[in-house]
């Protein structure tokens, strides 16, 4: 399959390396605005590099990934339907709840598959805890806890990553869009939100620093949430899954997992710890960066076979990408109105085939 790039900066370059890697792919060429950072992302390959998007996507290609800020999601995503390419696009998939409806229709309208690249649900803890909860290790979930946060501004390198309208907003448009998706991913459906948006640290003007929010889905199952950019130790993120036979914890970084299983309230339990000491070394050599690839590399397996008619879990689908945006938004509404916020149940854009 002919695959094409938007945008070479770190995760473009990331995602170019995913393509060059999966032999059933072929990368077919790469555009950025800096043309010398195109070619640098095809140097060594057969694949050409664009500063135009619109001879970018006339190259002949069967699908894109879109790595460019979420503010210009919209156009890029919707020029890609129109000529008929499949499309993986990055987390947000717009900065606005209209741009990712705009997405969603456009896709729609040309039968093509959308992608969303919440590639956290790749990630070996994620997996650990899916496995887990599939395998009926915990029984019926109860009740979800969620988080993710890192310390603030100095993490970010340009100005459209944290300052709206660019943006789309702050922690929750950020690492909290992750630990949205992943809420959905294992609570199923989101169609009720109540919560508050502060932004008393930063104060950077529309860019929430933290969010904390209890979600619902249509059994009344809840999740409750915070998405933060207050957290001085350093990048965090959990889920954990509490069921009526036990429970489930995922944790990144350093990576971990930690699974209690209990048949009966009044029984014996056992647990299983995980740690990931190859994903810990690899990352002090390697940085943060090898780990994501490794995700990368699975989701595009994933895009492909998707493309093929076969819907693999767990690739995110265009609808995973807007109900993040709509949680987002509700948040933010439900912060001025102080009552829960109702949605309706969107499910997936395509049912899955396995």
């Amino acid at each position: 399959m002919r695959i094409g790039v938007v945008g070479a900066g770190k995760i473009g370059k990331l995602r170019v390396q995913s393509i060059i890697a999966d032999p059933t792919a072929e990368l077919a060429a790469v555009v950025d605005v800096n043309q010398q950072a195109a070619k640098a992302a095809v140097e060594g390959t057969s694949a050409t590099a664009y500063s135009n998007l619109s001879a970018f996507l006339d190259t002949g290609m069967d699908a894109v990934i879109v790595s460019i800020p979420p503010h210009l999601h919209e156009d890029a995503c919707v020029a890609a339907f129109a000529r008929g390419l499949h499309v993986l696009c990055e987390k947000p998939l717009s900065n606005t709840v209209v741009g990712g409806q705009r997405i969603v229709d456009a896709a729609k309208n040309a039968d093509r598959i959308l992608a969303v690249g919440f590639n956290l649900r790749y990630y070996p803890f994620v997996s650990f805890a899916r496995a887990a909860i599939d395998a009926g290790k915990i029984g019926k979930i109860d009740h979800i806890r969620i988080y993710g946060g890192h310390n603030g501004l100095h993490n970010f390198g340009h100005d459209w990553e944290y300052k709206m309208p660019e943006s789309g907003g702050g922690a929750m448009m950020d690492i909290g869009i992750h630990m949205t998706d992943l809420a959905r991913y294992f609570l199923g459906e989101i169609t009720s939100v109540y919560g508050v948006m502060t932004e008393n640290i930063w104060h950077v003007d529309g860019s929430e620093d933290n969010a904390m929010a209890v979600f619902r889905n249509p059994e009344g199952v809840t999740a409750t949430y915070h998405a933060t950019w207050a957290e001085w130790k350093g990048y965090k993120s959990f889920v954990e899954i509490y069921g009526d036979k036990g429970m489930v914890r995922g944790a990144y970084a350093p990576m971990q997992n930690l699974l209690i299983s209990k048949p009966t309230t009044d029984g014996p339990e056992t647990r299983q710890r995980k740690f990931y000491p190859e994903i810990m070394i690899r990352e002090k050599l390697k940085t943060w960066q090898s780990t994501c690839l490794l995700s990368f590399q699975d989701e595009l397996r994933d895009f492909q076979r998707m493309i093929a008619g076969n819907y693999d879990a767990p690739l995110a689908d265009g609808h995973a990408g807007l109900r993040a945006l709509q949680v987002a938004a509700a948040v933010r509404e439900s912060t001025g109105s102080g009552q829960a916020v109702a949605l309706e149940n969107i499910g997936h854009m395509r049912e899955p085939r396995r």
